[in-house]
């Protein structure tokens, strides 16, 4: 079957015949009918992160697609079910998989093949380095269940892709992890796919004032349809001050979404006493973050967090946003800016540097 791999940090996706082992275990095997374009997997493809002595590597990890089989130990899934993949890993046994906290398991590596089995995916004779336990970058996956949940059929495949990583990361961090609630003020700094998706989050927990910012004021609009009551140009001067007197004084709550020092400092300098500063842009390796005097710290109250995934239990969050979408109360069709195919995978990656589109979704392989 053909993936996109890449075999050197920095380099280009090369389509390519892999071939994948049946499932065994715990594992199931998918045939992926849409996979997002994240751009998590444009910052693994040029830093590496904990994959950077791991090429050759295949990303994609914003997958939905169809059950084909399944391993023995399998009770969740069977064939013909669809499904949404995560990259979150939870062995399911350590305490905070235990106790709702399965974005912060302590044994993620528990859903991978042990070192002594053999690999999942090999091409041209190299084991390839399966990333976040997906590698959906492919025509087939084969993952652990519980970085799987079922989705409605009524869900249109591209919709039900970004509903694994977009979604519950925006979303999640405005109604699980910040707790928004009715009545409460909120900005988001950066407008791109996961931008958005914490500004629905915020509509639906009841948010009074919701500000998007960016500094391309095309997505504005965009912003608006998703439940942005306001909108303000971060390269406007007074852009603080207009934030802080539509507040009066400061947000309550303030998503940076960007992964800058800078857009770190806006974040910071917007949110009122008490407020919370929510971290969910990945930021370079050798990026530092904005420091200030530790008394600003303690006369401002102000909470500085950093956010992985949305604070998510797949199992229960990802049926429930797609119960909404199919309601109409959660905005995904707008999210799909465009569907391409596996082959132009560089060319989607390239515009999505630019910051162009929401989400672009391989469909077609």
């Amino acid at each position: 079957m053909k993936a996109a791999i890449l075999r050197e940090l920095g380099g280009k996706f090369i389509i390519e015949d892999i071939s994948l082992a049946e499932p065994i275990g715990h594992e199931v095997l998918i045939d992926v009918k849409a996979v997002g374009l994240c751009h998590s997997d444009l910052h693994a493809s040029r830093f590496g992160f904990e994959y950077v002595n791991s090429l050759p590597l295949l990303l994609g990890h914003e997958v939905a697609g169809v059950v084909i089989k399944v391993g023995s130990d399998v009770a969740e899934f069977r064939a013909g079910d669809p499904v949404a993949v995560s990259l979150i890993r939870s062995c399911g046994h350590c305490v905070p998989c235990r106790t709702g906290r399965p974005y912060q398991c302590k044994y993620p590596d528990d859903v991978l093949r042990r070192p002594d089995e053999p690999g999942r995916i090999i091409a041209d004779g190299d084991s390839i380095t399966q990333a976040f336990g997906v590698g959906g970058f492919a025509e087939r996956v084969l993952v652990h269940e519980n970085q799987l949940a079922k989705v409605p059929t009524e869900v249109p495949f591209p919709q039900a892709a970004i509903l694994g990583c977009g979604v519950i990361t925006g979303a999640g961090s405005a109604i699980n992890t910040a707790k928004v609630r009715p009545g409460d003020t909120v900005a988001v700094v950066g407008l791109g796919g996961v931008g958005l998706n914490v500004i629905s989050g915020a509509r639906l927990a009841g948010a009074g004032k919701i500000i998007g910012i960016d500094i391309q004021p095309v997505k504005f609009e965009l912003a608006r349809r998703f439940g942005a009551t306001d909108t303000v140009d971060s390269r406007d001067a007074d852009a603080v001050k207009t934030i802080l007197d539509l507040t009066g004084g400061g947000v309550d709550h303030c998503f940076e979404v960007i992964g800058l020092s800078e857009t770190a400092r806006l974040a910071i300098d917007i949110t009122g006493v008490g407020g919370g500063v929510y971290i969910i842009g990945v930021f370079k390796p050798d990026a530092q973050f904005p420091i200030f005097p530790p008394i600003d710290m303690i006369g401002s109250q102000r909470k500085i967090q950093g956010v992985y995934m949305g604070s998510t239990d797949i199992k229960h969050d990802i049926p429930m946003y797609a119960r909404l979408y199919l309601e109409g109360r959660l905005n995904l069709d707008d999210l799909v800016s465009r569907e391409i195919r596996l082959d132009e995978i560089n060319e989607a990656y390239a515009d999505l540097d630019q910051g162009g589109f929401a989400r672009t979704v391989i469909t077609s392989f």
